[in-house]
C-alpha cells in the first residue's frame, strides 16, 4: 500500500494533444505567469479538479469585478 506522501511525490507522464484554443491559452499563461508548460498545465488541472469537486457539492462559481458586480460562471 502506498502512502499519500509517496503518491504526491511521484510524477506521471501524459501525452495529450491540445486543440488550438487550449494550446494558445497555455502559451499565453506561460507568458503572463513566467511558468513553464508543465507547471501551467499542472495548475490548470488542479484548479479544474477543485472546481468540479465544489460543483458536485452544490457550490456556485461567482466572479466579482472591481466595481462589485457579481457574475455566476458555468463550466460546461
Amino acid at each position: 500500500m502506498t502512502s499519500a506522501k509517496s503518491d504526491q511525490s511521484s510524477s506521471e507522464r501524459f501525452s495529450v494533444t491540445f486543440v488550438p484554443p487550449a494550446a494558445q491559452a497555455v502559451r499565453e499563461l506561460m507568458e503572463v505567469t513566467g511558468l513553464n508548460k508543465a507547471d501551467v498545465i499542472n495548475r490548470a488541472v488542479q484548479i479544474y479538479a477543485f472546481l468540479e469537486d465544489r460543483k458536485r457539492k452544490g457550490s456556485d462559481l461567482l466572479l466579482r469585478s472591481p466595481d462589485g458586480e457579481t457574475e455566476r460562471v458555468h463550466i460546461v
